[in-house]
């Protein structure tokens, strides 16, 4: 891949997982976090209002945003532009559970992450197109504004391959990772061990090329039913996460892509020796403990 498509840009840092819950359940989803040992953050409410959040802040700096719409979209009356806004939202007709993940951008309209990516697509014909970049934010609590670009694929990409969130202001402000104690959980988890996404197999191949336009790199490793790219995170770490791409393998997976088509599935989180294993339900995702 020639320097001309962005080969010395990096599009392979993870910066945060999205978990949506029902609307206005912000925390009733923070507290059944605390309950599966993570320590929940304050978040806020976006600009436009439709939807707020709490954060989970891990030790490799990747964050989990627990997010949910303010109010169903019956709350807003037909044809109006709040109406509008919420019916078009990208995540509007996403089941509640894993529903999107971001990578770090650059928070550039000049170095356009889309235009990078999009030229990396013609030159491998891989078909992946990412919209301009979009102005977006929100409120903490505090009162501190923030702000960011979003890079993302088209709608109906949005899960199966990444966003981009490049911070206008410091990411400090948006992932408040300090003091210590804001990255430290009963769970011990420190950080992502690997993000799952399902395809179907008809559309295995072609999503694989795709993601490979976007991180810039060949998977790590490739059977025909799954490949995995390693992925780097904003806090240097001795293990890397992984992004997983896969088929269904049992029938629980086989159920979530009759229910979603295809999308992100699962997260694994690295916890310390001795303390959680085996996986557990957020109760509307999975994951899986990892030593």
């Amino acid at each position: 891949m020639s320097k001309q498509c962005g080969q010395d840009t990096n599009t392979r840092t993870l910066d945060h997982l999205v978990h949506l819950t029902p609307p206005g359940s912000v925390e009733t989803s923070s507290k059944q976090f605390r309950e599966l040992g993570f320590n929940v953050l304050p978040g806020g409410t976006h600009a436009g209002g439709l939807t707020a959040n709490a954060l989970v802040v891990l030790d490799d700096g990747v964050y989990l945003e627990l997010i949910s719409f303010t109010h169903p979209a019956s709350h807003y009356p037909p044809g109006s532009e709040e109406r509008t806004q919420r019916d078009n939202h990208s995540w509007a007709a996403k089941l509640p559970g894993w529903i999107d993940y971001a990578f770090l951008g650059n928070g550039s309209h000049q170095e356009s992450i889309s235009a990078i990516i999009n030229q990396r697509g013609r030159k491998d014909d891989s078909g992946v197109v990412y919209g301009l970049e979009q102005d977006g934010g929100r409120q903490r609590q505090d009162g501190e504004i923030l702000k960011w670009l979003i890079s993302a694929p088209e709608p109906q990409q949005r899960g199966i391959l990444p966003f981009f969130c490049g911070d206008v202001t410091s990411r400090q402000l948006r992932v408040p990772s300090e003091p210590p104690e804001n990255t430290q959980h009963p769970s011990t988890a420190r950080g992502i061990a690997y993000i799952r996404v399902l395809s179907d197999s008809a559309s295995f191949s072609r999503v694989l090329k795709q993601l490979n336009s976007v991180i810039g790199h060949e998977p790590v490793s490739s059977t025909q039913n799954e490949s995995s790219w390693l992925l780097d995170t904003v806090h240097e770490t001795k293990k890397k996460p992984r992004l997983i791409l896969s088929t269904a393998g049992n029938d629980d997976e086989t159920a979530f892509l009759d229910k979603s088509a295809q999308g992100f599935y699962e997260v694994g989180f690295y916890v310390d020796e001795g303390g959680k294993s085996g996986s557990q339900s957020t109760p509307y995702g999975r994951i899986v403990w990892v030593t």
